[in-house]
């Protein structure tokens, strides 16, 4: 079993996941959360968020193959998905939202605030695209960042100030929409070419 192991495609499936999973602009739900009921996992959180998002890494193709969908489809759909999450972090508006969790449990951290649809829809763009174990290791590299950002929210918060989360989502907005767009033209050729 050999593994090929590619900077690029992890770098680029990392900040792909970290721009997904948005945990910095995720701080104002994490501290409304945090004051509700005190204390949040943060390790537990982060360990089933990442459990849940190997899984799908594996088995959501399987489940796309029960369903009849290929993996180029979900990519296309995954891109537009990408695309639209891309418009809401750069023009600071909010075109879907689920409601705010109540409690700060795993399930409303772990899913969906971090593995949510979006960052299992990119996961399975990705693999369209990038070797599984550099897709892993963007999982590792992005739980270890959850895990920081969900023990010291308080105080990244108080550093960056409301001005420094807005200007960091804007930022990876914009590289998302650029690989949301790289995404599509990728796999809509090959949905074509088929």
């Amino acid at each position: 079993m050999t593994f090929n192991f590619n900077i690029r495609e992890i770098a680029t499936a990392t900040m792909v996941l970290f721009a997904v999973i948005d945990i910095l602009g995720s701080i104002p739900i994490i501290i409304g959360l945090r004051k509700k009921v005190g204390h949040i996992q943060s390790e537990k959180a982060s360990i089933v968020a990442a459990i849940i998002m190997v899984a799908f890494l594996f088995v959501g193709e399987e489940i796309l193959k029960l369903i009849g969908i290929d993996v180029n489809s979900f990519a296309v759909a995954g891109a537009l998905i990408i695309f639209f999450l891309a418009i809401e972090m750069i023009l600071g508006i909010s075109l879907y939202r689920d409601d705010e969790p109540e409690s700060a449990s795993v399930v409303p951290i772990a899913f969906p605030l971090i593995a949510g649809a979006g960052t299992l829809t990119s996961i399975l763009s990705l693999r369209a695209e990038f070797q599984v174990e550099n897709i892993i290791v963007a999982i590792v590299a992005n739980t270890v960042f959850v895990y920081l950002v969900l023990k010291s929210s308080k105080k990244i918060e108080k550093v960056l100030g409301k001005n420094g989360v807005n200007i960091i989502r804007k930022v990876f907005g914009v590289i998302l929409m650029a690989i949301a767009v790289k995404l599509f033209t990728a796999n809509i050729s090959q949905l074509i070419g088929n």
